[in-house]
């Protein structure tokens, strides 16, 4: 009875997933494949690709001429890719090795109104929390001024601190400390 009952978790569930993996449609017509036997694939676009990147102009490409065709968030080689912006410690500067990529944050932006972003501030586990919660907002609004003068929009740009709550280097020592100390550039749904 426990093998059969260990046969039974281990099958059903597996015949659930299985079971709802079909197409209603093949590449080849319009007819149910399923149904006949025939082996089906589900293919999901990656999840950087959204509905109102999905079209012909969001294909990923090169171009005629070898250039990087679709959108220019998504080109490997561009400023664009690039999304975050690290500081020194206990300061709110821009460092003059992140401003091209700001500058070309900022330039998107402007000539993507509808185009939203969210500018993360976070810092090290140094501080306190209260003091380190205002040193990420501090870094977050010195990137959105200065993308600001590059032409983008207050609007378009939302400010979230996180202090020391999200690292992403978990060592005690400055090499960790310095990947903490940074904003993220996040276009939400990418």
């Amino acid at each position: 009875m426990k093998a059969l009952s260990k046969l039974l978790v281990t099958v059903v569930p597996l015949a659930l997933v299985f079971g709802c993996a079909t197409t209603d449609k093949t590449a080849g017509g319009d007819e149910d494949m399923a149904g006949a036997g025939a082996e089906t694939e589900i293919v999901t676009p990656p999840p950087s690709v959204t509905e109102d990147t999905m079209g012909a102009e969001a294909i990923a490409a090169p171009g005629q001429d070898g250039g990087f065709m679709g959108d220019p968030l998504d080109d490997p080689d561009s400023l664009l890719s690039k999304r975050v912006i690290y500081f020194d410690f206990d300061r709110s500067e821009i460092k003059d090795e992140f401003r091209d990529i700001i500058e070309a944050h900022g330039q998107y932006l402007a000539e993507n109104p509808g185009v939203r972003v969210v500018l993360e501030g976070h810092t090290d586990e140094r501080g306190t929390r209260e003091y380190n919660m205002g040193l990420g907002e501090r870094r977050a609004k010195s990137v959105r001024r200065y993308m600001s003068v590059q032409g983008a929009s207050f609007s378009q740009m939302d400010v979230v601190s996180y202090g020391e709550e999200r690292p992403i280097a978990m060592g005690h020592d400055e090499d960790a400390w310095a990947e903490n100390r940074r904003v993220e550039i996040v276009y939400p749904g990418r």
